[in-house]
C-alpha cells in the first residue's frame, strides 16, 4: 500500500479515503492520531492491525464539537459541560457513559464508557467537520514506541500500513491529551497531560483525583496508555532524578543522554550522543518523544539516561511518560 502525504490544501483527499474505511493519520496540538470512522468496525480493527496494538485498549473518540458528543454520549452532563466550555478545543479528553448501539465494541472495549476529545488544530477539526463523523485517535505509532510529533514519525512506523498522512508541522504540546473520567461520582484523571487535575479542579469547584492504579493483565484499561509498555525505544530508558547524578554515570560512546541544556553541557560526551530536551520543562514536554525517536534510530546507544522532573502537577505528564518508557528503572 502507498502511503501518501497531504498537505494542508489536500484534505478533501483525506475526507475521501476515511470514507472508503482508509486509515488515514492527522495531526493534532498534542500528537498525531491515527484516523478511522468511529463507527465502521472494520475500519476501526484495521487501526489496531496497523499500529500492532492490543484490542482491549479502548480507542479515544475524536469530534469537531461538542453536538458530535451528544450524538454518542448517553448524556453529557453539567461538569461535562463546563470543561468543554473552558478546555476545547484542546488538550483534555473526557470520559463519559456512551449510548448503547452507538459505537463498536472495537471503539469501546466492551465497556460502558467512552472517551472523547476535540483536538486544537483547524485541520482536524476541517477534517471531522467535512466527514460528518467522528474518528477514532490513538497515537499514530507502531504500538509501545515513543509517540510521533511530526509527519515523519507516523511515516517511519506506519508507511505502507495506513492510505495516507496529513502533515500539519510539528506537534506543540508534544504529549498526550489530559484524560478525565466524569463516569464516576469524583472525577478522576486517568493519564496526565498538559491540562493539570488542578485546573480541572478549579473549573468544576470539586475535588479531582489522581489515577496512580495500574491495570492488571485480566483487566480492561478505561483510558488508553493505562495498561501496557509505552513510549519505548529500543534501547533500555534510566530516570535521573537528580541532575547531580549524571556525574557518577560512567560515560562511554554507546550511551545516549536526554537532558536540559544547562544540563548536557556539563556532560562529556560526542554531540551525537547527546539530546537536547530545551531551556525549561515546557521544552522538555515538547521534545521528549523527539530525543526517544532519535535514540531509537541509533542502534550503536545501548543506553539511555533521561532528566527527570519534580515539579509536582507541571510534572506529572512528563514523568508518566517516562516513566512508562523507563518501566520504572531510576539510576
Amino acid at each position: 500500500m502507498e502511503t501518501k502525504i497531504f498537505a494542508k490544501d489536500q484534505i478533501d483527499e483525506a475526507v475521501a479515503l476515511l470514507r472508503e474505511g482508509e486509515l488515514v493519520a492527522f495531526p493534532t496540538e498534542t500528537v498525531y492520531g491515527l484516523g478511522a470512522i468511529a463507527t465502521k468496525e472494520e475500519s476501526v480493527k484495521n487501526v489496531y492491525k496497523a499500529k500492532g496494538r492490543p484490542s482491549d485498549n479502548p480507542l479515544i473518540v475524536t469530534v469537531s464539537d461538542e453536538k458530535m458528543v451528544e450524538r454518542y454520549a448517553k448524556s453529557v452532563p453539567d461538569r461535562a459541560k463546563k470543561l468543554i466550555k473552558h478546555f476545547w478545543p484542546g488538550p483534555l479528553t473526557i470520559l463519559l457513559f456512551v449510548k448503547e448501539g452507538s459505537l463498536p465494541t472495537a471503539v469501546t472495549g466492551g465497556l460502558k464508557t467512552v472517551a472523547f476529545r476535540c483536538p486544537d488544530d483547524k485541520l482536524t477539526h476541517d477534517l471531522i467537520a467535512k466527514l460528518g463523523y467522528p474518528i477514532v485517535g490513538p497515537s499514530a505509532n507502531t504500538s509501545t514506541k515513543p509517540s510521533p510529533t511530526t509527519a515523519q514519525h507516523v511515516y517511519h512506523d506506519l508507511r505502507g500500513k495506513i492510505a495516507g498522512i496529513i502533515d500539519g508541522g510539528e506537534t506543540r504540546v508534544g504529549l498526550e491529551s489530559t484524560i478525565v473520567d466524569l463516569s464516576v461520582e469524583t472525577p478522576i484523571v486517568l493519564r496526565p497531560g498538559e491540562i493539570t487535575p488542578e485546573e480541572i479542579s478549579e473549573v468544576l469547584g470539586e475535588e479531582v483525583l489522581i489515577n496512580t492504579g495500574k491495570v492488571s493483565d485480566k483487566e480492561i484499561p478505561k483510558a488508553p496508555g493505562m495498561k501496557y509498555r509505552h513510549y519505548a525505544p529500543s534501547a533500555p530508558v534510566v530516570v535521573v532524578d537528580d541532575v547531580n547524578d549524571f556525574a557518577k554515570i560512567d560515560f562511554n560512546d554507546h550511551i545516549g543522554v536526554m537532558a536540559l541544556e544547562d544540563e548536557l553541557d556539563k556532560i562529556d560526551l560526542p554531540k551525537a550522543n547527546k539530546f537536547n530536551l530545551g531551556r525549561n520543562l515546557v521544552d522538555a514536554d515538547h521534545n521528549l518523544f523527539g530525543g526517544l525517536r532519535y535514540f531509537d534510530d541509533k542502534k550503536d546507544i545501548t543506553q539511555i539516561y533521561v532528566q527527570g522532573f519534580n515539579e509536582g502537577q507541571a510534572s506529572l505528564a512528563y514523568m508518566n511518560r517516562l516513566n512508562k518508557a523507563a518501566g520504572g528503572h531510576h539510576f
